[in-house]
This record gives structure tokens, C-alpha cells and sequence, in this order.
């Protein structure tokens, strides 16, 4: 682990921003998060565009986050692309060869039993799965689509995560040995994934932590990059007909409206309380 910095005197002038950062990935990303998932899940089941909205919510927070490590990697004394990762393998170890073999094989086994509906049986029992079901695309453009927020995960969360994350506590606490590093690194990822609840921490703080164990292996975050887009990207292989049928409830007909606000004597003008819905069709 010799490329990772040795003090946060090698941040240079960028160190306040990279201490800034590396905060905000523990405590701000997580609340971040959350908040943009709860108002995913509270209407998803009657906005027709609102998986379309979160994708590009997404794509932007991922990306804007990049560019943000990038700048403090161009400002920071002796923390560039190297220091971060961005280079070629070092080596290929036993860790690396047995994670790509376990991965390889969930990956093919998970996508087989997402086919058999699994999600749709089990839906009810788990906040997890009912999270990870409402996010799962369902028409062609929501997977055209989702297959780009796939690859912007495994490139953007490896690179701020893995890397950048990685570098700040090394600077942090030099004298962390790898597994403490790993298990960290782990943690901070399963907690930006605090809206699954806490099954869906444990299961993205432990992938974190693998992906972060092939990092330090390698010395490069190319194959955690090929092997998180894979893990995202799976779930093109789930057709839509065996997904939950959230998002797919159709809107109550404008007369059917019309005659509950007579029934009720509503004359149908917005009062001081209403609230105007968010337009979820609007390009993000």
C-alpha cells in the first residue's frame, strides 16, 4: 500500500476540502440519501416518471461528487490519480482471484432467482427488497437509462469511496493496518445505503468492504470498478414482468375524480392546505 498518502500533509492546500469531503461521505450521504429515497417511495406508485427523476438525481450526485474529488486531487500537494487508484493493477492476488470467482457466482445465481419473482414473493417481509424492488426499472426507457446509473456506480463509488475514501484515512491514521482500512472503508459505504435499512447496510457495507480488500490487493481500482458494475448491472436480467408491481398503479380517471370532490362538496380549487405535486416528467 505504498502509493496511499502517509499524512494529510500530502493534501497540501486541498486538506480542509478533502477532510470536508471524507465528512460528508459519512455523515451527509447517508442523510442525503435517505431523504431523496423516501421522496422516491412516496410517490412512485402514481408519478410514471418518478424512476426516471431519481436516475437523474442520481447521475448527478454521483458525477458532482467525482468532479469534487477530482478538483481536490488537482489542488493537493502529492495526491493525484496514482494516490487515488487510477492506474493499472500492481498485481492480481489469491484475494482477487477467489473475490472475482464468488462474485461471478452470485451474480449468475442472484439474476436466477430475481427471475423466479423471488421479489415479488417476498417483497412484504423485507424494507430491503422493497426498496431495491421500487428502484428497479420497468419500461425500456427506465432501463436504458439505469443501465447508465449502473456504470456511473461502478465507476463514481469505487473512485470516491474506494479511492478517495480510502486515501483520506490512510492520511488520517497512517498506522491502520489493511483490514482496518477495509473494514472502515466498508462501513461509511453501507451507511450511504442507510435508506434499505439495516439488512441493506450490512449487505452494501460487506460488499464495500470486499471491494475494498481487491483495491488493496491490486493497487487499482479497475477490476472493484468492473466487478461493482456487474453486481448493478444485473438486474437487466430481471424481466419486468417478475418485479413488484409498484409504480404500475394507474391514476384514479378525471371523472371518477371529479364525482368524489362533488360527493364531498369540493369544488375541486386548491385550498391553503393543498400542496401542488411534484412534476416527476420534467427532465432532471
Amino acid at each position: 500500500m505504498s502509493w496511499l498518502p502517509d499524512s494529510l500533509a500530502d493534501f497540501g492546500p486541498a486538506t480542509l476540502a478533502a477532510l470536508l469531503v471524507g465528512g460528508y461521505l459519512v455523515l451527509g450521504e447517508p442523510f442525503v440519501g435517505w431523504v431523496l429515497h423516501r421522496r422516491f417511495e412516496a410517490v412512485v406508485g402514481v408519478a410514471p416518471g418518478a424512476r426516471r427523476w431519481l436516475y437523474g438525481r442520481l447521475l448527478l450526485l454521483e458525477w458532482g461528487l467525482v468532479a469534487i474529488v477530482v478538483a481536490v486531487s488537482v489542488v493537493a500537494a502529492r495526491v493525484g490519480w496514482s494516490e487515488l487508484g487510477l492506474r493499472l493493477p500492481d498485481r492480481v492476488g489469491v484475494v482477487t482471484g477467489l473475490v472475482v470467482v464468488v462474485v461471478l457466482a452470485v451474480t449468475v445465481l442472484s439474476v436466477r432467482a430475481l427471475r423466479t419473482g423471488v421479489l415479488l414473493k417476498t417483497e412484504s417481509e423485507s424494507a430491503t427488497l422493497r426498496s431495491v424492488g421500487s428502484l428497479l426499472p420497468r419500461t425500456d426507457s427506465e432501463r436504458r437509462l439505469f443501465s447508465v446509473v449502473a456504470l456511473t456506480a461502478g465507476i463514481a463509488e469505487e473512485v470516491v469511496y474506494r479511492g478517495f475514501g480510502i486515501a483520506v484515512l490512510a492520511a488520517l491514521a497512517p498506522a491502520l493496518p489493511w483490514w482496518a482500512l477495509v473494514v472502515l472503508a466498508g462501513l461509511a459505504f453501507g451507511l450511504a445505503h442507510a435508506y434499505q435499512g439495516l439488512a441493506g447496510i450490512l449487505t452494501t457495507g460487506l460488499l464495500g468492504s470486499v471491494l475494498a480488500a481487491v483495491y488493496l490487493d491490486t493497487g487499482s481500482l479497475l477490476v472493484p470498478v468492473l466487478l461493482h458494475a456487474l453486481i448493478d448491472l444485473r438486474f437487466l436480467g430481471v424481466p419486468p414482468d417478475v418485479l413488484p408491481g409498484v409504480g404500475t398503479q394507474p391514476t384514479p380517471p378525471a371523472s371518477a375524480s371529479s364525482d368524489s370532490r362533488a360527493a364531498s362538496g369540493d369544488s375541486g380549487e386548491p385550498g391553503p392546505s393543498d400542496t401542488q405535486p411534484i412534476d416527476f416528467g420534467r427532465r432532471p
